[in-house]
């Protein structure tokens, strides 16, 4: 665990307050591929010095602390649903600009980029770079995607995507070359390079020769009907969005700028991702990567990937790993030839509770929006016992809040209302009203209705269960009742976003890293993935035409100070403003936290090379694997 925080308080030094330089190491003499060696000799596939951009993307293996790479084979790892292949763009983690290891960020699909002042951003792309069809990628692409899908009424209907609107503005956009992209706006806009390199990334680009097929402006009317009612789809809007979406993994003909490119049409239990052949990265010995020629990705029932991990099954699994398998893992490690590695996770809590205040009952959301409520529920958290039953003691007890190794941490503020305290929870209760009680010593709500919380989950983790279980026996002390139900995670979320769910459970802040550089988005009701008041975010989000209007006013003042983050470049200013917006989510206990610092298990079979044996496990940033480039991963023959 020491030399784990020693590690943590490396990686995570102070980022840039602009994008670092693109490294300037010389391009090696390039490496055929030994995968395209038939297809290059037989005129199928151009070399590999016409595939690469002139000016390729090059990995330094010593200065990243890797071993050379042999180029083929293929590794398995599961998911629990077909849908989750989508991670699998996650993982590659190929974006105009992207994290490195230091959490900084660099130039990535995109040769350069020259930032003025966070106003103007202007991107160079590498010349000659190609999308995996074998077609140019050049500015024509982003140029279709501004003017053909972000501003097209039927495929956009809310217009372009927040992060691309600052204060309501909508950037402006010029194409002055084939290689260069010029986006500006009137006022700063820091969001724009972070929303990028995010692990869900924002697009602003798309494979224009393909799409183009699918789009009314440019298809032929009686082709693309024909299209639409051969795919069963609703109209050519639909159709449009099945085969357009680049995250999804979806389309096997969609061309990417990955290092895989999925060959298996859904619906399907195993998919296959083979290399793609134009790929920009090149090691600094001049192999193209990546280096495996295939990812296969199995779908299992979520309960078995566990056991099937353990029994070797897979050669690089960390989804459905949980704490709790550590020690099974561990055991199997001789006979399933591989290791387990244990990273700490950047979330704000292992599991939290979300009180959602744009609940429909008005009852419940006069409750969950009243903060002597949610401070009594949290104070009614013995959350030391937690950490010693579910954790052995290896967490640390703590508000859903920021990390120790991020600069806004402070103590007081993780810890507040997060004393085991029942006479001061019970007494938060009954001066919200909650005095009275039946004859089981539950309390009744106002309208006389018994105080009984249904927490609903997805069912996708048993520490979930396990939790909430020690919760519920807390708070019965406190004469709440606490059920559980669970719900397909579709199903979970629209539920929890169309304000059917009084209160749900989750993983907490995704990054808890936060710095100086770090949009403070996660701490304002900006997005519908925000649990505690979904509705709000849509609002943002649809731009008021769905959701509702923030009205409460600790919420109003998140969103004053996320507002003026966005607009300020005085790096004073923005580090006060993430510190009071810090500070607020904690005292209105927005979402209640359990523990943080918690360990996730990594299996790595001994055939795999590069992957690290200590690192962070971080969704965003940090694309979990990808900034530790799973495109240099190896196998031996």
């Amino acid at each position: 665990m020491i030399r784990i925080l020693g590690l943590l308080a490396l990686l995570l030094a102070p980022l840039l307050s602009d994008i670092a330089p693109a490294f300037a190491e010389p391009v090696p003499a390039l490496v055929e591929t030994p995968m395209y060696e038939q297809d290059v000799a037989a005129g199928k596939l151009p070399p590999v010095a016409q595939r690469l951009p002139q000016v390729p993307s090059v990995v330094d293996l010593a200065a990243e602390k890797k071993e050379p790479g042999r180029s083929g084979g293929e590794i398995a790892w599961m998911v629990g649903r077909a849908r989750d292949i989508r991670i699998m763009n996650t993982y590659s983690y190929a974006r105009l600009v992207g994290y490195g290891t230091d959490f900084k960020l660099y130039p990535d699909i995109l040769q350069s980029i020259d930032v003025e002042g966070e106003k103007t951003f202007t991107l160079h792309l590498r010349p000659g770079h190609k999308w995996s069809d074998g077609q140019p990628f050049t500015s024509d692409d982003f140029r279709y995607y501004w003017e053909d899908v972000a501003q097209d009424k039927e495929l956009s209907p809310y217009g372009p995507d927040s992060r691309l609107l600052v204060g309501g503005e909508q950037p402006k956009v010029e194409f002055p070359d084939a290689t260069t992209v010029r986006y500006s706006w009137s006022k700063p806009n820091p969001e724009f390079l972070p929303a990028l390199a995010n692990a869900a990334p924002l697009y602003i680009f798309a494979p224009a020769h393909y799409l183009k097929q699918f789009h009314k402006k440019y298809a032929d009317a009686a082709a693309l009907d024909a299209m639409v009612k051969e795919a069963s789809a609703r109209n050519w809007v639909a159709l449009y969005t099945q085969r357009s979406k680049l995250i999804e993994s979806t389309n096997p003909d969609l061309p990417v700028l990955e290092p895989w490119v999925v060959t298996t049409p859904m619906p399907a239990d195993r998919f296959v991702f083979v290399r793609n052949p134009y790929y920009h990265r090149i090691d600094s010995q001049g192999r193209q990567l990546p280096y495996l020629d295939r990812v296969v990705v199995n779908v299992t029932e979520p309960s078995l990937i566990p056991a099937k991990a353990g029994a070797g099954d897979a050669d690089l699994q960390q989804r459905a790993l949980r704490f709790d398998n550590i020690s099974f893992l561990k055991a199997g490690q001789a006979a399933g030839q591989y290791k387990v590695r244990l990273w700490p996770t950047a979330l704000g809590s292992e599991v939290a509770l979300y009180p959602n205040m744009n609940c429909n009952d008005k009852d419940w959301r006069a409750l969950n929006r009243d903060v002597r409520f949610r401070r009594a529920l949290s104070l009614a958290i013995n959350r030391d016992e937690i950490n010693q039953v579910v954790f052995f003691g290896l967490a640390r007890p703590s508000q859903n809040t920021v990390l120790p190794q991020s600069p806004y941490y402070d103590t007081t503020v993780a810890t507040e209302w997060t004393e085991f305290d029942i006479d001061k929870a019970n007494a938060l209760l009954d001066e919200a009203g909650l005095g009275n009680r039946d004859s089981d010593g539950i309390r009744l709500m106002p309208n006389g209705r018994r105080l009984e919380i249904i927490v609903e989950s997805t069912g996708e983790r048993s520490i979930e269960a396990d939790i909430l279980q020690l919760i519920r026996d807390s708070w019965a002390k406190i004469g709440v009742a606490l059920y559980t139900t669970q719900s397909q995670r579709d199903v979970f979320l629209q539920r929890v976003f169309s304000g059917e769910t009084v209160m749900s459970v989750w993983t907490g802040i995704d990054n808890a890293l936060i710095t100086p550089t770090t949009p403070p988005s996660e701490l304002a009701p900006v997005d519908q993935n925000w649990l505690q008041y979904p509705k709000w975010g849509q609002f943002l989000q649809t731009k008021g035409t769905a959701g509702e209007k923030v009205d409460e006013p600790f919420a109003q003042q998140l969103m004053t100070l996320y507002d003026e983050w966005r607009s300020t470049t005085d790096d004073d200013r923005r580090d006060a403003i993430t510190r009071e917006m810090v500070k607020i989510q904690a005292d209105q206990v927005t979402s209640i936290g359990t523990v943080q610092g918690v360990l996730a298990p990594i299996v790595v079979k001994n055939r795999l090379h590069n992957v690290p044996d200590k690192a962070i496990l971080s969704w965003d940033p940090g694309a979990h694997f990808g900034i530790y480039r799973p495109d240099t991963f190896w196998v031996d023959p």
